[in-house]
């Protein structure tokens, strides 16, 4: 048969699947969401219009997909539903004492309304939403590189501390002209970053000293290097309390609510840094499924025999891997400094290279997933405070949503064992996550 005989063109068309329709119903509800609370906005439209053409365009490359999503969303939603359980058999009055069934029923009622509120519908709720998920994404980037190296990168916290230390320093000790400061800034973040996942790389490549005991080691010499320097070094003598002095205006990246004031409020955080993580989501993608160089580390981490046996260079790879993985979460590091906070103060650690690992594995390391995954976690992240206040229930449950999350989505098993599932296997489970000493 001749090679014209055997090609088959790729099927297209609008044909959705059932989870196809999920994903645009749950699309249109974000996108309701804010409009039902805020009222409809030239740009809320637009961004609405966009969901939907980007959605179509996913159906007519790939009609009758997403099946890869059904373990995702079954994790999500066995994970709240124990979470509200835990919440029903803890609920207690203000002195501890156990409330009748019926009350707590009712409280874990509006603990749901509650979270949904303060994540999305309250006023600014849903910018907050998006500033929370911008270091999540960029960190989870982070661990979906490494991921898909065949690496676990625990490092990403010290690599996002390295990150605010090295662009909170030239924001401040650096007198730049506009835009020019701010893009330094930005590099020396990653840079700064890109040298604390070097150092494991290497390690992991020269040496075959696991990346996770490495990684995990970098993380506390960072985040002890940090605090010694912002009480130190870097302190602002002028304040009150252990931070650096604040970057200079040139140096920051606008906020919505200074560049427009009478559209997004006065008070509205969400800065362009919640761009760049969209474009670097992006960025990964066309990087890891379109390169030379990401078919190099996806081969790496599928099989790193074959792929030396193939003329690969893997210790190039893992070096590279890590290398860029540290310079996504310091780039993380870099804009929460110049878009949120304006300095660095002491404790600046917030855990987000932890969390991070959740969004990878909820995203099954797709970056493009990566970005509802880390709007995600944001959202619990956001409307746990107001789930506190309303209903008087610790903030922490949303920890424990996120943690049985984190454990069904990588044990997968469980949640096809429950709704006795028979879909394929995802390119997560495909991968290992980590290998043996020297491997």
């Amino acid at each position: 048969m001749s090679d014209e005989a055997s090609y088959q063109e790729p099927v297209r068309g609008l044909s959705p699947s059932i989870i196809q329709w999920v994903i645009l119903g749950l699309l249109l509800l974000l996108s309701a969401i804010p409009i039902f609370s805020d009222g409809i906005t030239a740009i809320r439209a637009v961004l609405t219009v966009l969901m939907v053409g980007m959605w179509a365009l996913w159906v007519w490359l790939q009609p009758q997909g997403g099946q890869g999503l059904v373990i995702p969303l079954l994790a999500i939603l066995v994970s709240f539903l124990l979470g509200g359980i835990v919440l029903l058999f803890t609920a207690r009055d203000t002195v501890g004492i156990m409330l009748p069934f019926a009350d707590r029923l009712i409280i874990v009622r509006d603990g749901l309304i509650a979270l949904i509120d303060g994540a999305f519908l309250r006023p600014r709720a849903f910018s907050d939403t998006l500033v929370s998920a911008t270091p999540l994404i960029l960190t989870g980037l982070s661990v979906a590189v490494a991921f898909r190296a065949g690496l676990f990168n625990i490092g990403a916290e010290g690599q996002f501390l390295i990150g605010a230390v090295a662009a909170a320093f030239i924001g401040y000790a650096v007198n730049l002209p506009p835009v020019l400061h701010a893009i330094v800034c930005i590099l020396a973040g990653a840079a700064g970053g890109a040298l604390w996942g070097f150092i494991p790389g290497i390690l992991k490549a020269r040496l075959g000293a696991h990346e996770v005991i490495n990684t995990i080691m970098m993380n506390f010499i960072a985040i002890f290097l940090t605090d010694w320097l912002v009480s130190g070094p870097m302190r602002d003598p002028g304040s009150s309390f252990a931070r650096t002095p604040s970057i200079f205006p040139s140096a920051q990246l606008p906020q919505l609510g200074e560049v427009f004031p009478n559209v997004f409020g006065a008070s509205d955080q969400l800065h362009i840094g919640f761009v760049l993580a969209i474009l670097a989501a992006f960025g990964m993608w066309w990087l890891i499924n379109k390169t030379t160089v990401g078919f190099e580390l996806r081969t790496t981490g599928s099989n790193p025999d074959a792929a030396q046996y193939a003329g690969v260079r893997v210790e190039r790879n893992v070096i590279l891997a890590m290398t860029l993985a540290g310079a996504l979460a310091g780039l993380a590091g870099a804009i929460e400094v110049q878009g949120l906070n304006r300095n660095l103060a002491q404790f600046f650690a917030a855990g987000y290279g932890f969390d991070a690992i959740a969004v990878a594995l909820l995203a099954q390391n797709n970056p493009i997933g990566i970005i509802p995954a880390g709007i995600m976690f944001g959202a619990l992240t956001t409307g746990s405070a107001i789930l506190q206040i309303r209903t008087g229930v610790s903030a922490d449950i949303v920890l424990i949503i996120q943690a049985l999350i984190l454990l069904f989505v990588a044990a997968p098993e469980v949640i096809r064992w429950l709704f006795r599932l028979r879909v394929e296997k995802s390119t997560l489970e495909e991968v290992p996550l980590t290998r043996g000493w020297g491997g």
